[in-house]
């Protein structure tokens, strides 16, 4: 039986109404760092994957069928491409159509919220490319130390 003060309903975070209300404080940026339950933390591990990026930012282009998908993300596996789609679907970033026809084609693109993340992902991705040399150096003196 749950504690006095304590979350259990199905769906929301486990623990006691001020271990959540910590887990959505303003006031402490890393607090999702420390918590696995905590749902900021568990959107960035969805969204900051390597995979997730990737997808997202194929998908910001047109609308892919899954094999168009797996070519163009060079080292994915099919299951891990599965994956990565079924929970960027189930977070709702990703609307998935299934037209019935034989074989069965199966279309991906972003959604609306999905869309919201462009700007995000391309800034991240324009960081990289402009710094990508000096993180080369800063690997080397790393290494060389």
């Amino acid at each position: 039986m749950a504690q006095e003060g304590t979350l259990t309903s199905p769906g929301s975070l486990e623990g006691t109404e001020a271990e959540v209300a910590a887990c959505r404080s303003e006031r402490d940026p890393f607090q999702w760092d420390v918590r696995e339950d905590c749902q900021v933390r568990q959107i960035l591990d969805r969204i900051a994957d390597k995979w997730s990026l990737l997808v997202i930012a194929l998908l910001d282009e047109k609308t892919l069928r899954f094999g168009e998908l797996g070519r163009e993300i060079d080292g994915i596996s099919k299951r891990m491409l599965t994956v990565t789609l079924r929970n960027l679907e189930r977070d709702g970033l990703v609307l998935r159509t299934v037209y019935p026809e034989v074989p069965p084609r199966v279309e991906y693109e972003l959604t609306p919220l999905g869309r919201t993340l462009l700007g995000t992902t391309q800034a991240l991705v324009n960081w990289s490319e402009e710094h990508q040399d000096e993180i080369a150096e800063a690997r080397q003196a790393f290494e060389a130390r």
